[in-house]
């Protein structure tokens, strides 16, 4: 099979759907452009700010881009690649693209308001009490994964690691310039991307060599500071500089693509269950393997916790919630054209050495040598892109876990209906904790976390759908297209966590073992919370 032909119907296939399904889905929910948005309500430039679609769409798709569409689809490949293909490509019109355009509208139309207070609105604190703990606790494991994979890539390609801190300096000094100092947006863009080549060649000239664990404790120190500082002065423009860096990346893949005309190597399917001892059939870890590259329960998070508080226009969520996840489809696409390419023999070996990051860098580095790279500098150059955004996942990720910790801590006064909070509502307090935790968690092997991350971070898709179909029907709109993927999300991610668990007791991996039965647990209570509200009568 032809990877150019996988890739070009691939993207084809999400045109039409944009086109057509996303058009419906505005029709069918109320987008109203007229509609004035809480980035322009209540602008506080801190959290709340009316911000630009390109530079909101930069943000949104570097921070639920991340590794996950590349770390997830090669991880699943162990099943051949056409399972992993329909299931991206369903996943992420019909499952995906749902509840991120979805969680970004509900979101916008509750004031900006997270997951977790909508679900206080439509079902009630108990509700919300119940969400926000699974999502505390699933928040946790994406940084830990992250950070592990982040640290692991650093490790194996140091040029990555001095381009990333230096990404880190020419942000705050770009939001710095355009936002404080005058400076044009469109002079800003062109000198930032300057800077961020030569950011990038300055890291091929000095690799900064260190060790995982030491990469991981920097990176803690780094999340803390991005998580608390206003959006305006490091996590809009690193996110909006590092978009240059994906979107070139996904250009070059598909460029590479056309002219080295790879053709896939894997096969096309390999069994039930690979591991023929019971403990990895297709269904249901394929559904929890993929995560990110066909729905992820993550963006829902980033969808109404930062970026509907930056959305300034309604219009535009179809571009940025719906869009945004096709486009992370595409990329998910050319991880399976990359790993269907490398195969074989090869394959294990570029996975012991560096994991599906490296499977990545690889095969696309190679795509990339038909137009004039040499090899060693397309793989650092992928390998960089791909760490840059596990970092921008981080950065979002912890800022996400402060915003719900110090929910679960906020009080409302009965009396004056003021919220009164205690040093556990304190930001700073807030985020030290979430760091601390995710930390400890992050010392290990991104294989130990994968599983549970993948598993957790779909039964949140599913408690997000459930959230959003409740709210829905609620307005008196229809939430089929909700309803749907979210009773399969449940039956997928429930048996996969039961199986999960039961591995990890066996094997001695209490932690994450008892992870597992805790999501499940909460998961299960929230779902019978919620069902009246969701198959009752509409209250509208």
């Amino acid at each position: 099979m032809s990877g150019f032909l996988l890739l070009a119907g691939s993207m084809i296939i999400f045109f039409i759907a944009y086109a057509t399904y996303g058009a419906w889905l505005c029709k069918k929910w109320g987008i109203d452009p007229s509609r004035k948005t809480p980035a322009e309500t209540l602008c506080d430039n801190v959290d709340y700010m009316p911000t630009p679609p390109a530079v909101l769409m930069g943000h949104h798709f570097s921070s639920i881009a991340g590794a996950g569409p590349i770390v997830g689809p090669i991880t699943a490949a162990v099943f051949g690649w056409v399972p992993v293909m329909l299931w991206i490509l369903v996943g992420s019109i019909f499952f995906g693209g749902v509840h991120d355009f979805g969680a970004l509208f509900a979101s916008v139309r509750f004031e900006g308001k997270t997951i977790g207070q909508i679900i206080e609105a439509t079902l009630g604190k108990s509700g919300k009490f119940l969400f926000s703990i699974f999502a505390y606790v699933t928040l946790l494991v994406v940084i830990a994964a992250f950070a592990n994979i982040v640290a692991a890539t650093f490790v194996a390609s140091p040029q990555a690691a001095t381009s990333s801190l230096l990404f880190i300096i020419l942000a705050v000094i770009f939001g710095l310039a355009v936002y404080r100092g005058g400076v044009s947006f469109s002079i800003g863009t062109i000198v930032g991307v300057i800077l961020l080549i030569i950011c990038i060649a300055l890291g091929n000239m000095f690799p900064l060599v260190l060790s995982k664990n030491t990469w991981v404790c920097i990176l803690m120190a780094y999340i803390f500071i991005a998580s608390i500082a206003p959006v305006w002065i490091l996590l809009q423009p690193r996110d909006y500089l590092n978009s240059f860096l994906l979107y070139a990346c996904i250009a070059f893949a598909l460029i590479g693509i056309i002219l080295y005309q790879p053709t896939m190597q894997l096969p096309a399917v390999t069994s039930f269950d690979p591991s023929g001892k019971g403990t990895n059939p297709m269904f249901p870890m394929l559904f929890v393997t993929v995560a990110c590259g066909a729905i992820s329960g993550f963006h829902s998070l980033v969808s109404s916790g930062t970026t509907s508080k930056q959305l300034d226009n309604e219009g535009n969520a179809r571009l940025i919630g719906y869009g945004s996840m096709l486009l992370e489809g595409v990329l998910a696409v050319v991880s399976v054209v990359a790993v269907g390419y490398v195969g074989g023999d090869k394959l294990t070996a570029l996975l012991k050495a560096g994991g599906p990051v490296n499977v990545f860098a690889d095969g696309v580095g190679t795509f990339m040598t038909t137009f004039g790279f040499p090899f060693g500098v397309a793989k650092g150059f992928v390998a960089l892109t791909i760490s840059a955004f596990a970092m921008t996942t981080l950065d979002t990720s912890t800022r996400l876990g402060r915003f719900i910790f110090q929910e679960l801590f906020t009080k409302v006064n009965a009396e004056t209906g003021k919220a009164e909070g205690s040093i556990l509502t304190n930001p700073y307090v807030a985020t030290l904790i979430t760091v601390v935790l995710s930390g400890y968690m992050s010392l290990g092997s991104y294989l130990t976390i994968w599983p549970i991350f993948g598993a957790a971070n779909q039964l949140l898709a599913a408690l997000s759908l459930l959230a959003i179909g409740v709210w829905l029907k609620s307005v008196g709109k229809t939430n089929l297209m909700v309803v749907v993927p979210m009773l399969f999300m449940f039956c997928v991610t429930l048996v996969a966590l039961v199986q999960i668990v039961s591995a990890n007791f066996g094997a001695g991996h209490f932690i994450t073992a008892g992870l597992g039965t805790v999501l499940f647990v909460l998961a299960i209570a929230l779902f019978f919370e919620a069902r009246k509200n969701l198959f009752g009568s509409s209250k509208a």
